[in-house]
């Protein structure tokens, strides 16, 4: 008898890469903010680009590809706290990783809207930095 099929962890820790992170990359429309984010650090972590150009506020995207740096490991997402108000909401993140060997942290409140018919769609729009 074959062995079932394991699918991966999806780099956000929110279960399996298909059922959480995987159906956004894949084209789905994140129902939250806070399902963006995750997705957008889950892109981080896989070098997708293109989705992170995609949901990127047309405001504040910036016009460069984005693109991976060789030397940056990502680590963990930890999800501090969200709020949502109507079309717009805030999510708290602090995501480890490492770089040149050295571990940091990124501590950010990044700010969301949501636009578009039929429910629209969230982008990400900025963060600021609570440690500085």
């Amino acid at each position: 008898m074959a062995k079932p099929v394991q699918q991966p962890d999806c780099p956000c820790g929110g279960g399996k890469y298909a059922e959480c992170c995987g159906r956004y990359h894949a084209g789905a429309a994140a129902p939250t903010a806070l399902a963006l984010m995750r997705s957008r650090y889950s892109a981080y972590v896989l070098g997708q680009g293109e989705y992170l150009q995609a949901t990127w506020h047309p405001s504040t995207r910036p016009s460069e590809a984005i693109t991976a740096e060789p030397d940056l490991k990502w680590l963990g997402l930890e999800i501090r706290g969200h709020q949502a108000d109507g079309d717009s909401a805030t999510v708290e993140f602090v995501a480890r990783y490492k770089v040149g060997g050295r571990a940091h942290r990124l501590h950010e409140l990044s700010r969301f809207v949501r636009e578009g018919s039929d429910g629209g769609r969230w982008f990400y729009v900025d963060g600021s930095f609570p440690e500085k």
